[in-house]
């Protein structure tokens, strides 16, 4: 494998690169068709169809652009594109299109334990060149005995996004926040002076999505106990919540500084009616917010918003960066429609087309070689390379969890817990009991 380590020292390797970050049937093409690669059909058949069933909300408009563009030089290949996630479900969405026989051909998968859950399902790529091309590292949550079974989505990074206005307001250097105090400080600070800043409150916090407290809250806080490693993670048979006193620590002053009620309060609500329109100073959120903030207040998106650490002891100016999801081809589908998937995912991230759109438009964090000369697109991926490239990052583990750990156990008990249901106690017993049912 090529490249450098992925997210500890993406910034050898992308140098100047380019960062960031429902209705229709399935069917499997029946026609014949004859593709000569990865940039175009040669003619000569009958159109191929191939259904992708994916998740990311925040690029569907620009990945449905991106799929007529290939169509256009394409002609014997039509793709039909089916997008669940935001406030969806798309793991619960994914099982239902599955059990239904409307089985996508290209769909998405997270890490080693949905490699478990999929695996009869999931095609060899390791003879595309987008394979070939991902960073090292990167393919290791996918790869079973010597088979490549995923091609990395692309790369993100998350923290605390803030309304650098609003700061500068309220007379807070976000460079001096570095630990939990230097936060709870700085997030009194706004609450005292709210009314003059024009905020509503210092954070919105949208418990009702489980996934961004039991994914990518906790992952902050869990990370050190299994070294930062997804499939450390994945072997583990316990969690210890080493770090869950910082956890709750973390979850409550987001909860008790936030509009309420959190519990009520989605994605949607928390990045586009609040944050967006400055109605808060700070959301836990990554770069793959970028374009939903800047089709609300480009203006904003463009000069306005930065990127704090979540404060952990012992990683102070740290984040998370990692590979969220994976593309993943149904070996089941049509010869011909494995064949087309695999030269579709190809196109997307190793032609110049695709590879200028993903950085201009989808505002990737690119998770292969061969981005050198592009340029970075927004300053939210600005922020995550300059944290990439001096090497402060943590990683991903949360996607080593048990099936469904993250959210169905533990983001369900913090829900219980911020309802006054539960105690922490119980939030962490009733998680690592789950954990180690699950690894039996």
């Amino acid at each position: 494998m090529k490249g450098k380590t992925f997210y500890s020292s993406i910034g050898t390797v992308l140098l100047a690169s380019s960062i960031a970050l429902t209705g229709c049937s399935f069917s499997s093409g029946e026609d014949e068709t004859s593709g000569d690669g990865n940039n175009e059909s040669s003619g000569g058949g009958d159109k191929v169809t191939v259904d992708v069933f994916q998740f990311k909300v925040e690029f569907k408009d620009q990945f449905e652009e991106l799929v007529s563009m290939y169509e256009e030089e394409n002609p014997d290949v039509e793709i039909n594109v089916k997008t669940v996630g935001g406030g969806n479900d798309y793991g619960a969405s994914l099982k239902s299109s599955m059990s239904s026989g409307e089985e996508p051909d290209i769909f998405n998968i997270g890490g080693p334990t949905d490699v478990d859950e999929y695996e009869k399902y999931l095609a060899d790529v390791s003879d595309t060149e987008a394979a070939d091309n991902a960073l090292d590292g990167t393919l290791s949550s996918v790869t079973r005995n010597d088979e490549t079974l995923g091609l990395p989505f692309n790369q993100e990074g998350y923290g605390l996004l803030y309304n650098k206005q609003v700061f500068e307001d309220a007379g807070i250097n976000a460079d001096d926040i570095e630990t939990h105090e230097d936060l709870e400080e700085a997030v009194e600070t706004l609450d005292n002076q709210k009314e003059e800043l024009g905020i509503e409150a210092p954070f919105a916090f949208p418990a009702k999505e489980k996934w961004v407290m039991g994914n990518h809250l906790a992952n902050t806080f869990l990370a050190d106990e299994f070294n930062h490693d997804v499939m450390e993670t994945y072997e583990s048979d316990t969690v210890q919540f080493e770090m869950g006193d910082q956890m709750k620590r973390f979850l409550d002053l987001q909860n008790e500084y936030s509009i309420q009620p959190t519990l009520n309060l989605d994605y949607s609500q928390q990045v586009e009616e609040h944050f967006s329109l400055g109605n808060v100073a700070m959301i836990q959120q990554g770069n793959w917010v970028y374009n939903t903030i800047e089709s609300m207040d480009s203006e904003f998106a463009e000069e306005n918003v930065g990127l704090l650490p979540i404060p952990v002891e012992g990683y102070e100016g740290t984040i998370p960066v990692g590979v969220p999801n994976y593309w993943v081809v149904n070996k089941q589908s049509e010869d011909k429609v494995v064949e087309a998937s695999k030269n579709f995912l190809d196109w997307m991230y190793t032609s110049e087309t695709g590879k200028q759109f993903v950085t201009d438009e989808f505002k990737f964090v690119p998770a292969y070689e061969g981005y050198e000369d592009l340029e970075i697109a927004d300053p939210i991926s600005q922020e995550i390379y300059n944290y990439a490239s001096e090497g402060n990052t943590q990683g991903w583990v949360f996607l080593g969890a048990p099936t469904a750990w993250t959210e169905d156990a533990l983001g369900v008990a913090m829900q219980e817990y911020i309802a006054g249901d539960i105690t922490w106690e119980e939030v962490e017993e009733k998680a690592t009991s789950d954990w180690e049912e699950s690894r039996q």
